[in-house]
């Protein structure tokens, strides 16, 4: 749980349906749109070198639009003839998909369109039906899981130190568009106004599982909500309940707050993109491990101290809280 400024790869998996993608080696911005496409519905059939009178060999000849195109209802297809003419008409708007070895043709309404963002700045280096993979350098950190579609924004802090939990007085459509840092936790109420007032994204060391269920549904998944889905995207830097963000964690926060980041759900991280040094916290790192399967994060001290703390600790009673951190889903090595 280190933040890491170094060279990063982004992958964005495709619907069905690409009919527009970025090219290997084109450059982009967190934000750009690497791919367009469609969803269609069921096909329909229509006659056409026997309504035309033609061969079916004869039919590519005479077509007016090209496969693949979109077509609006009652556009010319394929016509013959000049004062006796007949022609082929589409029927409803929707996209030639195909032509039969018999002459006849397809035609599927299309019932969404899709778009898919860049969320690194950087250079595509895969490009297919597939998936498309973005190169670049970032600051990032590595979370437990994420929620939502893909989010870019600004970097905001909502909160005042590392322990607090994100108010939702405190959230309004003056921060729409942007990633909201909250804290320790972020509510369903929070997660419900944030959606209101079109945050992009919400970032906290914990979020409570109810309150995810609250706004995502019981259907709710893990890295990979649908594209198109326009509820914020919700970071858990830690795991699942509250966690209070270590001082190494927190503070990069402030010091990288207004820059352009991004969510990238599939991997749960967040990329940065600041030239700004963060300087090295007093603060060691943090070392999160498994405590009686509860997520535990300690700072590394002196052995000496250590020592002393053990044989004081034998006469205290364990801290409990009202709501301890419980290990996320996705805990383990981190995603390519």
């Amino acid at each position: 749980m280190t933040w890491r400024r170094e060279r990063w790869s982004a992958d964005h998996s495709l619907p069905i349906g690409v009919t527009k993608r970025a090219q290997v080696g084109e450059l982009v911005r967190a934000g750009d749109i690497i791919a367009a496409g469609a969803t269609l519905a069921g096909a329909l059939r229509i006659p056409g070198a026997r309504r035309l009178g033609l061969s079916p060999s004869d039919l590519d000849r005479e077509l007016r639009a090209r496969v693949g195109s979109d077509v609006v209802a009652r556009t010319v297809l394929a016509r013959v003839g000049r004062r006796f003419a007949r022609s082929v008409t589409a029927p409803i708007d929707g996209r030639l998909l195909h032509v039969t070895v018999d002459g006849d043709l397809y035609i599927a309404p299309i019932v969404d369109r899709w778009t898919v963002r860049a969320t690194l700045d950087g250079v595509v280096s895969r490009s297919d039906d597939a998936i498309v993979e973005i190169e670049g350098d970032a600051w990032c950190f590595q979370g437990a899981a994420a929620y939502g579609p893909d989010a870019i924004g600004e970097l905001t802090l909502g909160v005042d130190g590392p322990n607090a939990d994100l108010a939702a007085a405190r959230i309004d459509v003056r921060l729409g568009g942007r990633i909201i840092v909250g804290g320790a936790r972020v509510s369903a109420e929070v997660i419900t106004r944030a959606h209101a007032c079109g945050a992009a994204g919400l970032v906290a060391g914990g979020v409570p599982p109810a309150g995810l269920r609250v706004v995502y549904g019981d259907a709710v998944t893990a890295s990979g909500s649908p594209s198109r889905d326009d509820r914020p995207t919700v970071l858990c830097l830690m795991g699942f309940g509250s966690g209070a963000l270590p001082q190494a964690v927190y503070e990069p926060f402030a010091a990288l707050a207004g820059a352009r980041a991004a969510i990238h759900t599939a991997s749960a991280r967040l990329f940065v993109f600041s030239t700004a040094d963060i300087g090295r916290s007093e603060t060691l790192s943090p070392e999160v491990g498994l405590t009686e399967d509860r997520p535990a994060t300690d700072v590394p001290v002196e052995r000496a101290d250590a020592e002393t703390d053990e044989t004081d600790s034998e006469h205290e009673e364990p801290a409990q809280t009202e709501e301890e951190l419980t290990p996320s889903a996705s805990d383990g090595s981190p995603r390519g």
